[in-house]
């Protein structure tokens, strides 16, 4: 099973887990994934028929049924929290396993997870019989706590951040020795503590002639694991613990309180833990 974490696939990600798991980062304490973009107030868009030959109603399939809107599909559904988990769900998993694949079992899964967001500057969602806007926030932060370490999440679809030296995209390890960003079309630099030594630097690398990806790499990883009978790079468990960390993330903030999380279930909250599963629209039926 071969989850779409591609990024564990992608050259300058793989040689920056080896930078840091070789120990020149130092011990690293605090860890902050981001994704800053800009934007302003969201106006509704018009309802519209389905386009011929879409079935709509299975689309929507066990999720609530809106009107069609082309805010929704094609590619829109991730900001819509009826179908997905906004910036989160969509942009959030990638960082967090790439922070999980790196730190290994001092990152197996967070203890304790809080999140607070909302839409100050798109302004409150739309949901009508003539139009609809996203749902999802427009900034969100969800602090991990793990056994010994922190991580946070933070993205912001607003005023971008053109103070960061480096593509507003990525994730920043701070350690003993410095700060290291592993980015998404900038490749990975190190910014050691001491000014007085160089920072190092590595391109990213990509094969998709038409996107800044590594898919074909993934794919080439899923066919040499069938044959080496190994498991893929991004194989299953590590896509649970961060989709996980990702979903528990967006529950803490619909709850507006803090979660504890033992690997399995939420401790201690049976309102929360309830929130684990969605109610499923009939006729279909939630697995068990």
């Amino acid at each position: 099973m071969q989850v779409g974490t591609h990024r564990r696939a992608s050259p300058h990600n793989t040689s920056a887990r080896e930078f840091i798991r070789s120990g020149k980062v130092g011990k690293i304490g605090e860890i902050t994934c981001f994704v800053y973009s800009g934007g302003g107030a969201e106006k509704p868009q018009a309802n519209e028929e389905p386009p011929a030959g879409l079935e709509w109603d299975m689309w929507c399939g066990p999720a609530p049924v809106r009107k069609f809107n082309k805010k929704i599909h094609p590619l829109g559904h991730r900001h819509f929290l009826d179908f997905a988990n906004g910036q989160l769900g969509d942009w959030g998993i990638h960082w967090i396993d790439q922070a999980m694949w790196i730190m290994g079992e001092r990152m197996v899964h967070p203890r304790t997870v809080f999140s607070t967001g909302g839409r100050p500057i798109k302004g409150a969602p739309v949901n009508s019989e003539a139009g609809q806007t996203t749902d999802a926030p427009d900034h969100q932060i969800a602090a991990y706590a793990f056994e010994d370490l922190t991580l946070t999440w933070e993205h912001r679809q607003f005023a971008g951040d053109s103070a960061l030296k480096h593509q507003p995209i990525g994730v920043h390890f701070y350690g003993t020795e410095g700060t290291f960003h592993l980015g998404w079309q900038d490749g990975w630099t190190f910014y050691p503590r001491d000014e007085k030594r160089p920072t190092a630097h590595e391109d990213a690398k990509f094969s998709g002639e038409k996107n800044s990806e590594n898919i074909l790499e993934l794919w080439r990883d899923f066919i040499d694991a069938i044959e080496q009978k190994r498991r893929p790079a991004c194989d299953i468990e590590g896509g649970h613990r961060a989709t996980a960390a990702a979903l528990l993330g967006m529950l803490s903030l619909k709850l507006g309180r803090s979660v504890k999380w033992d690997g399995t279930t939420i401790v201690g909250d049976d309102e929360a833990a309830a929130l684990l599963k969605r109610q499923y629209r009939g006729p279909w039926e939630y697995p068990t």
